[in-house]
This record gives C-alpha cells, structure tokens and sequence, in this order.
C-alpha cells in the first residue's frame, strides 16, 4: 500500500509540476480528449462539428499561444479542416498579427500550411504580404521556408513575383512600388529599372549562400532565383555556386523544372570532377530520377555531355539495367534510353524539352570563361587530344563534351552491355510494347538499330532475334473479342514505321506474316501496314511484295495514301 500511495504521489507531483511549467496545460489536456473523438473516421458529421465547436470556444483567445503546443496544434489542425468557413475565419484573424513567429515553429508550420490551404483569395495575398521583408531569413530557417514555398506555390503570377523581388535585390525589398514591374526575367527588370548588376549580384549571393550552405535546397522558390541568377552572375560567382552544389545536394533540387535546369547548367559547365561529383551524389537513386519529369532530363543531359563514359556505366547505366523493363515503358524514364539510340529526336523531346537541354550560363560562354575543366584528366584522356582556342573549346564542352557523340553513344550502348539488354528486354515484351503509346518508340528505335545503325554490326544476331520476335507476335491469326497487332491504333503504325525504315525487318514479317495472306489484310488499319510494301524505298522488299500486292492495287482491294505511288522496280 505505502508503495502504491508513493506512486500516487509521485504522480501528481508530475501533475502539479507540468501545471507550473505549462500555463495551459489543463486546456491541452482537455482538447487532447475531444481531439480523440473528432478524428474518428467513423464519427457523425454532426458531431465532429459540434467537438469541432466546443474546441475552438475553449481556445477563443489563447489560440497563438496555444497553437506552438505539439498537442494543440494537432487539435487546431483537425478543427481547420473540419471548422465552418466563419470559424476558420476567425482562427485565421487571431493568429494573424503571429504568423512570423508561429512559421518558425516545428509544431504551428502544419498549422499555418494548413490555414494557406483552405484560405480565401483575400487572405492568401494578405499573408504574403505579411512576409515583405521576412522572405530571405525565412529562407534561411529550416521550417520558415517551408511555409514560404507553400505560399510560393499556393500564390497567382504577381503574388510568386512579389516575393522573388526582394531576394534580387536590395532596392526592391524597401521600395514595393518598384517591385510592381511588369518584367519577369531578372535581367529586363535590371535593365527596366536602371539596377547596378553588380550590387544585384552581390545581393543574390548574400541570399543564396547562407541557403545553400544550411542544406535548404529542396524548394522551387529557391531554384527560381538561382535560375535567374545565373543569367546575370559572374564568372567566378557562377563557379562558386556551381561548385557548391556539385555534390548530393544537386540530387534534392532536380525534380522541378528549374531544379532540372540547375542540374543541366552544372553538368554543362562543371569541370570533370564536378560533375563526378554530380553523377556520384546520384548512386543509389538512378532509377527513381529516371521515373521523375524532371530528373530524366538530367539523366538524358549527363548520357549527352559526359565524355567520362566508364564513371556514366558504373554508375548510371549499371542502375539502369536491372529495372529497364520498367523504363521502356515510362512516359518519363524512356527520354535516357531514346537520346542514346536517337540523339535530339523533337519525336522524342519537346521543344521545351531541346530547349532545356541546350540551356547555358552567358558568362561562362565567353572567352576566358570559367571553362570546364577538360575531362582528358579523366580516365578516358586519350581520346580528347584537341586543340582549340579557350572560347572555341568551351562551346563545344557545352555542347556535349569533346568525345565525338558516336563515339560517346557506342560506349555507352553498346559496350556497356545496355544494348543488349535492351533487345533482351523488348524481346520479352514485343506485344505489350507495340500495344504501348511510349513503348512503341523504344521498340522502334532498337529494332531499327538506333540513329545512324549504331547498334549494326555489333548485334546483328540479336536483332534478327528481336525481329523474329516481333514477326511472330504479328503473325498470330486473328481471334474473337481481341484486337490484333496489325488493327491496334499503336501498334499497326509502329509495325508500318518499321517496314518502311527497317528493310531487313520487313523481309522477315513478310516471311512470316504477309506472304499469301496479303487480301486478308488489306482493310482496316491494316491495309496501311500492307501498303508500307509498295512505298518502301528499299528495291529488295519492293520486289518480295509487288507480285502479290500489284493485283490488289488494280482490283481496288488496296488503296495507297494519296501522296504515294507504287515503286519502279530496278
């Protein structure tokens, strides 16, 4: 018994202790109970609203200096998102005159996200307006500058202007008229409002390196401003930065579009050990940059630029590999795999894709510019034995390094083994991959051997193998309720593409497919595939096809597209 009265003693000294020490500890204790009955899924809406009520008549007037509690803030959290428009209001409007300080706070940054989600039009400006002044220190601060990237992207046009302004310069963080330019790139508001480019430089690198130097790299606001300040940085202020972030912090900035842009510069116009740097802080996440928008385009820049092709295998294409039936799949992950068999293809790649990819830093391009270092220091020295001027040398490290890009693609394909595994993996998944609105273009690509025949006559064999493959998908009869190869809408204009661009593939469906069953196909989407026969500009599949498709012409069973006509036969 004396043990049992300790321990309750014991006990309410805790009690007593926290009650001292916590103003408010008997109203957290109190909400934590009605917070366990209103997050119930399986609550009345009635009475959640009516919990929800009595919560926030108990927080009336306390709320800022309860909202920093790890408790109370989950209980306002839970009472924003379920309160009356009128009550979330007035939760708003009392924590107003504290949003600086609670956007600081570990446990109110949940809190006050949360409000900016189910905020009016109104409030969201008023409360960007609120952080005039505070956007760089909050950028700064580990949780302040989440809350600023959620405002950043919660906001319209001129709201996510207003707060970029102040980190361009000092003159547009105290005078707000100015910031009311109509201007978006950095370089025509400097030039709109006569702004000393030195004193912006200078301004912007006071910002971004304490940022940088913290580790807070992930958000996009961030990535917007070293976008532009890259368009009017120095030399050696472009170097530093590039430098800096030659490591695993590139690896957190890419999934964005600027993000991606950054990574593209640094690879561009980063010396060989930078970008080692790069491709090393990417191990272990190859294949999920692979999957990403982004991040496949800084993949598809470094398979494009790096001359040092054994660190690309070892690190990247090694990653590739295990996962490549995933990838040839993927809207996204396909972009890598198609710039090496099919450099720059506008099939492939936007415009704004090509345009991403040719992107450059102006004050490295000039002459005596902060020039990549060559990467003949690399492992791979033998093969860049050039000579050029500075200027000249650096444009051609941007615009993909200095190996030649056949060169460069043939290590990368066909050495490495991927090439292979890529006949491998469409060899698996021919049908699926006819079928397939992404998928069709890599099973072109390696079936016709990549731009240029790359893969001719290193893998002949496997090619044939590929095309056989295919041929037998194609020649399987038609049947009830299924669509056939040659009738699906993808697959029918790939399997064309390639009897047109691919002589030896179209000998073999030929053999396999057409050859005394032509009139069967002659209809539908199918009748385009036949007719690729009579188009094709290769003689030798023109004479295996005109006997039996030239009576078909004649009879009107086949028509030809309007713009083309049977081939001479030589």
């Amino acid at each position: 018994m004396q043990q049992i009265s300790f321990q309750f003693d014991k006990k309410e000294l805790a009690e007593a202790r926290k009650k001292k020490r916590k103003p408010h500890y008997t109203l957290e204790q109190e909400l934590a109970s009605l917070w366990e009955k209103m997050r119930r899924r399986n609550i009345a809406k009635e009475d959640r609203s009516k919990l929800v009520s009595e919560a926030l008549t108990k927080m009336k007037g306390k709320i800022p200096e309860i909202a920093g509690s790890h408790v109370s803030c989950r209980v306002l959290q839970t009472c924003a998102k379920y309160c009356t428009p009128d009550e979330r209001n007035a939760v708003y409007e009392e924590l107003k005159p504290h949003f600086l300080t609670l956007a600081c706070n570990t446990y109110a940054v949940h809190l006050i996200t949360k409000l900016l989600d189910n905020a009016t039009k109104e409030q969201l400006a008023s409360f960007i307006s609120s952080l005039r002044g505070h956007v760089a220190s909050l950028l700064r601060h580990m949780v302040g500058s989440v809350v600023v990237e959620h405002a950043y992207q919660l906001g319209n046009a001129s709201q996510k202007q207003s707060l970029l302004m102040e980190l361009y310069s000092t003159e547009l963080q105290l005078f707000k008229d100015l910031a009311l330019v109509k201007e978006k790139r950095l370089v025509d508001i400097i030039s709109k409002l006569n702004l000393q480019k030195s004193a912006v430089v200078r301004h912007m690198s006071a910002v971004v390196q304490p940022i940088m130097e913290k580790g807070i790299v992930d958000h996009s606001i961030l990535h917007k401003v070293l976008v532009e300040y890259f368009t009017i940085a120095d030399k050696s202020s472009a170097a530093e930065v590039i430098q800096h972030l030659s490591s695993a912090l590139l690896v957190r900035m890419i999934h964005t579009k600027d993000g991606s842009k950054i990574g593209i510069l640094c690879i561009k116009h980063g010396s060989a050990q930078e970008r080692k740097k790069i491709i090393k802080g990417m191990k272990g996440h190859v294949s999920k940059i692979a999957l990403d928008r982004f991040g496949s385009m800084v993949l598809t820049c470094i398979l494009s630029v790096v001359d040092d092709t054994q660190l690309v295998k070892k690190i990247i294409i090694r990653e590739l590999q295990p996962v490549l039936k995933e990838l040839i799949f993927d809207k996204n992950a396909r972009r890598p795999l198609l710039q090496l068999l099919h450099p720059n293809c506008s099939r492939y790649l936007s415009p704004d894709d090509l345009s991403l990819l040719d992107s450059s830093i102006p004050s490295l391009l000039t002459k005596g510019g902060s020039e990549p270092e060559s990467e003949t220091k690399s492992s791979e020295a033998k093969d860049d034995d050039v000579d050029m001027s500075d200027a000249e040398e650096n444009v051609k490290s941007v615009a993909g390094g200095k190996k030649d890009p056949t060169l460069r693609r043939k290590e990368l394909l066909v050495d490495s083994g991927l090439a292979e595994s890529l006949i491998d993996a469409c060899c698996e998944s021919s049908e699926e991959l006819l079928k397939s609105n992404h998928g069709k273009e890599v099973l072109f690509e390696v079936a016709t051997g990549g731009a240029d025949k790359l893969l001719h006559p290193h893998l002949d064999e496997k090619l044939d193998s590929l095309h056989e493959s295919i041929a037998s998908e194609v020649s399987a009869p038609k049947s009830e309720g299924q669509e056939h190869l040659l009738e699906n809408f993808h697959s029918s204009r790939t399997i064309r593409k390639l009897i047109l661009d691919c002589p030896s593939f179209a000998s073999t469906l030929w053999e396999n497919t057409f050859k005394g069953n032509c009139k069967t196909w002659a209809q539908g989407h199918s009748a385009k595939v036949v007719s690729a026969y009579m188009e094709t500009s290769d003689p030798k599949v023109l004479k295996l096809a005109k006997k039996e498709l030239k009576p078909l012409l004649d009879q009107g069973l086949l028509k030809l597209p309007d713009k083309s006509q049977p081939k001479k036969e030589e």
